[in-house]
């Protein structure tokens, strides 16, 4: 089941669970999936950049998404981003052998023109192999990387392989709107576009023209209500409920502890045993703890999944 470039839906971030100690919490890893599946997701993606992969060695990373995909049935994206092909050409292998769909790839931070960035995804794609299907990370905030929409069209027509763009851009609307216009005169071939910023900006990016978000916010089942609702015309109660979570999602957020928070959250929800970030990482602060436990007290008021 490779991607395809009519991906649609949440393709959730996976966080990894880790107990205390820092060790792989795989019980976590089961509870986890069968709960992003239950929720409706139609898609996973592991070892992303929110999944601490560079915290974690090889046979760890491998081991993970066997896990994962042996407890799914739904598609499973893998983020092989590495400093050189040759650790992101033997992920991509051991992992697609393992049965992942796709693989997501993100920009090095070297990267200063619009040629050179071109020719990464080009090389990047002969590296792992031209017939592995692969996710353009878009995402300057983390990267420092700006990628044109030029730049986006430019790469998937040399890249018969490139499926999916993940959109993080920051404001990224009118990038939306522009590779839609493209697709629809002809002068680039359709791919899905799939959104991240832990979903900063889900409800109108949709309107714009995205398939369905590829973020990790802490509650995925939210996402699947906005992604359906936005698709079957319902914008007021997309818009409702999208601006109930939005204080959480925007705290969320937040470089730094932010994937501390999502942990906390999804603990607090049950999902994973703990909350714990693999060294180094640090847990929230006594009083972070609590400003999130208010944004669920308030947001549980109009969605009672918030009541943990």
């Amino acid at each position: 089941m490779k991607l395809e470039s009519n991906a649609k839906g949440v393709y959730v971030i996976a966080p990894t669970p880790f107990h205390p100690d820092g060790r792989i919490d795989e019980g976590s890893i089961d509870r986890m999936t069968d709960f992003f599946v239950g929720a409706g997701v139609n898609g996973m993606t592991v070892l992303g950049q929110l999944g601490e992969a560079p915290k974690m060695e090889h046979g760890e990373s491998v081991g993970i998404v066997k896990r994962v995909i042996g407890r799914t049935t739904v598609p499973v994206i893998v983020g092989v981003s590495a400093p050189g092909f040759a650790a992101m050409r033997a992920l991509t292998q051991d992992v697609m052998a393992a049965g992942a769909a796709g693989v997501m790839i993100a920009p090095p931070n070297t990267l200063r023109t619009d040629d050179s960035i071109v020719q990464y995804y080009r090389q990047a794609s002969e590296a792992i192999g031209a017939d592995v299907p692969f996710v353009i990370q878009d995402y300057p905030l983390t990267f420092s990387v700006q990628m044109a929409p030029g730049v986006i069209r430019r790469i998937v027509m040399e890249n018969p392989a490139c499926k999916v763009l993940k959109h993080e851009d920051w404001p990224g609307l009118e990038k939306i709107s522009q590779l839609r216009a493209w697709e629809k005169d002809g002068s680039m071939r359709h791919i899905s576009i799939l959104t991240g910023n832990n979903a900063l900006f889900l409800d109108f990016e949709m309107e714009r023209g995205a398939d369905g978000a590829n973020t990790g916010y802490c509650f995925p089942d939210m996402l699947v209500d906005i992604v359906r609702m936005s698709a079957a015309g319902e914008r007021d109660a997309a818009h409702d409920l999208f601006d109930a979570h939005l204080p959480l999602i925007r705290y969320e957020q937040q470089p730094g502890p932010g994937l501390a928070v999502r942990k906390y959250v999804m603990m607090r929800r049950g999902i994973i045993a703990s909350d714990a970030l693999r060294k180094p990482g640090a847990a929230l602060t006594p009083a972070a703890r609590a400003e999130v436990d208010y944004l669920l007290s308030r947001l549980a008021q109009k969605d009672r999944r918030a009541k943990v």
